[in-house]
């Protein structure tokens, strides 16, 4: 492989995102505009809208672009299910450094081996994320409780990972009522609106609401704002709590600051350490170990949850 020289050239680098439609997708940009700001860095941001094809051919201009035009490095949270081994195999070929966030994909060990590749995963320790929300729901439902569970698309690990987290976590006594969305606001808004049009909706008793990221969480509670038939529903789907995750400042930490949210779970942006780990192992030659997982933490903690959960009626 050839490994870059910070005596040759500025350091060049693409990152590809899943949609602008997310606040953690837009903070990972910023945070890898930030990163290369300090860093000397060149990189280009790109958003797949959601459509790992697109994704695929986005990158693929780059990675089959005239040697003098390619990027150093590729990182990546992949916008489908199998994160683009072909395009990844393509770039280990080509001597591009590759890290994907948020998966964890057996291609890459492959490559690490088979090409003395730079490809290495970034994530966020997703099963300990779900774990965590299941804390929150055991803390916030001390007697237990019927929960609208809107979890992330089928094929993304963080979805998975999360619902398994949760599952392993929560008691015995909370049921949760699985929805899916596609980490955006619009399409938790979408999926909780087409429920509460069912007749079958309306005797439903729900306790609380736990979306695997905050854009969802908020999407969900503008749906019953906006659905409600009347304003005494309106005031009892709102009152119970919603739960998000991802907990950036000025979304998921804001939100439960300002009570639109119960809790939050953060989990830091990975882009910036991403393209740290990228540059650093160019300059020195070195290859980053293949899975690099970074903790999670309760907003706010669960202690001040549980103390402040509401005592339920006898």
């Amino acid at each position: 492989m050839a490994y870059y020289s910070s005596a040759m050239k500025r350091l060049r680098v693409v990152v590809s995102l899943i949609t602008r439609e997310n606040d953690y997708q837009v903070e990972q940009a910023a945070a890898a505009e930030d990163a290369a700001r300090r860093l000397g860095i060149d990189v280009e941001v790109l958003y797949a809208d959601g459509d790992a094809i697109q994704q695929s051919q986005q990158i693929l201009k780059f990675v089959q672009a005239e040697p003098e035009s390619r990027p150093d490095g590729i990182i990546l949270e992949p916008a489908g299910g199998t994160g683009l081994p072909q395009v990844a195999r393509a770039a280990a070929v080509n001597g591009i450094s590759w890290a994907v966030m948020n998966r964890e994909l057996e291609y890459v060990r492959e490559l690490r081996r088979s090409h003395n590749a730079c490809m290495f995963a970034v994530s966020t320790d997703n099963l300990e994320v779900g774990r965590i929300q299941g804390n929150q729901l055991a803390a916030l439902l001390p007697k237990g409780g019927a929960v609208l569970h809107i979890q992330g698309p089928s094929e993304a690990d963080a979805a998975k990972f999360r619902t398994q987290g949760t599952q392993q976590t929560k008691p015995p006594d909370v049921h949760l009522k699985v929805m899916k969305g596609s980490w955006t606001e619009a399409s938790a808004c979408k999926a909780v609106t087409n429920w509460l049009r069912l007749s079958t909706s309306r005797g439903t008793h729900i306790d609380a609401v736990a979306a695997q990221n905050d854009a969802m969480a908020y999407g969900a509670r503008k749906a019953f704002e906006v659905f409600a038939l009347d304003a005494a529903a309106r005031e009892r789907w709102l009152a119970i709590p919603f739960l998000g995750c991802d907990g950036l400042p000025k979304t998921g930490q804001a939100w439960v600051r300002n009570g639109v949210l119960a809790a939050t779970v953060v989990a830091p942006p990975l882009a910036g350490q991403a393209l740290e780990m990228m540059s650093h192992a160019l300059e020195v030659h070195s290859v980053p170990q293949e899975m690099t997982l970074v903790s999670p933490h309760s907003f706010p903690a669960l202690e001040t949850l549980a103390s402040a959960a509401r005592p339920r009626k006898p």
